[in-house]
């Protein structure tokens, strides 16, 4: 058991498999993209599989999230899935990408035995999109999201940055949207993750504004009374239902006190907070010959200094040294 200091328990495993991507995001990173990790530091198929089994079998893991950077870009993605999906016992298994490149890998997602994905969009107006993205790869996007809903990788979740005086008008349109493709939208507050360390609180549209504005189309009610578990999203049903948008107030509303994840970067580094600034160091375990046991015992350490939270309103708080991109969403 992932259990830490103030009693959470972790069985929410977020996995990196690359900290390469095909977008340049602005709240993410520069234009020019980053220093890639070299490959020999990067995880094996084999490193990454071995860990999440010792997560599943031997530490109470029951989801995994695949992350990136863009976790399509990793060659043998279908084939770390297929083998995840044959651990006992199985663990839910899903994946946070841009869309890209499910228009031909979502059947084979699928068929391995991945159960729903979550992609990243942030604007239904292309020349937005090449503005944020830096690349014109909108209809890719939408092309892959209809593929993994057609290839039955679903709830579809859709997730959504809002920029001031880029997209920030655009959360009522979103939202109609969604709802005529039934795909469960989930706004995002933006978050200091950014590779150039430019993000500031004064300057972001916080999830009160967003709901503000939805509530100028839609009809929202709270989900169960604002109960949310350590799920990161408060939810709300949208005109009596059956539809629903999620709101992640990582910032304004923390739900730190109920986190139940786990991180694993691309370089096999343990982050028991997506905010923290320490790491510990797993690839090493493994290419030094470390038992199961072994590395079990140091993920447990690893996860019991786990802070009470993230400290983003602490006076003092410092942006993690790595960005989103090497950290994994």
């Amino acid at each position: 058991m992932l259990i830490d200091t103030y009693g959470r328990v972790a069985t929410d495993l977020r996995v990196s498999l690359t900290d390469k991507c095909n977008l340049r995001c602005t709240y993410c990173m520069p234009e020019e993209g980053l220093q890639w990790l070299a490959k020999p530091d990067l995880l094996s198929d084999d490193e990454i599989v071995r860990l999440v089994r010792i997560a599943v079998t031997r530490l109470g893991v029951r989801d995994v999230r695949f992350t990136g950077g863009e976790p399509l870009l990793r060659p043998g993605l279908v084939g770390i899935v297929e083998r995840c999906a044959a651990l006992t016992p199985r663990p839910k298994m899903s994946l946070t990408t841009n869309g890209i490149g499910l228009k031909r890998t979502a059947a084979a997602l699928k068929a391995a035995g991945l159960n729903r994905v979550n992609v990243s969009l942030d604007t239904l107006r292309r020349d937005v999109f090449k503005t944020l993205t830096r690349r014109d790869r909108h209809q890719d996007v939408l092309d892959g999201l209809a593929a993994a809903r057609e290839a039955g990788l679903t709830p579809v979740k859709v997730n959504t940055v809002l920029m001031p005086g880029l997209n920030g008008d655009e959360a009522p349109e979103l939202l109609a949207w969604a709802v005529e493709h039934a795909y469960e939208l989930r706004f995002i507050e933006q978050m200091p993750l950014d590779a150039q360390h430019g993000w500031k609180r004064d300057g972001m549209i916080t999830a009160g504004d967003i709901l503000q504005s939805l509530s100028t189309r839609f009809t929202l009610t709270e989900e169960g009374g604002g109960e949310r578990g350590s799920a990161p999203a408060e939810r709300w049903i949208v005109d009596g239902g059956p539809h629903r948008v999620g709101v992640i107030a990582s910032v304004t509303r923390p739900f730190c006190s109920a986190c139940d994840r786990t991180r694993l970067t691309a370089d096999g580094q343990v982050r028991n907070c997506l905010f923290a600034r320490e790491e510990t160091d797993l690839r090493a375990a493994l290419r030094s010959d470390a038992t199961d046991d072994d590395v079990a015992t140091l993920w447990k350490l690893a996860m019991w200094g786990k802070k009470a939270g993230s400290g983003l309103d602490d006076p003092t708080f410092l942006q993690p040294d790595r960005p989103m991109s090497a950290i994994g969403g």
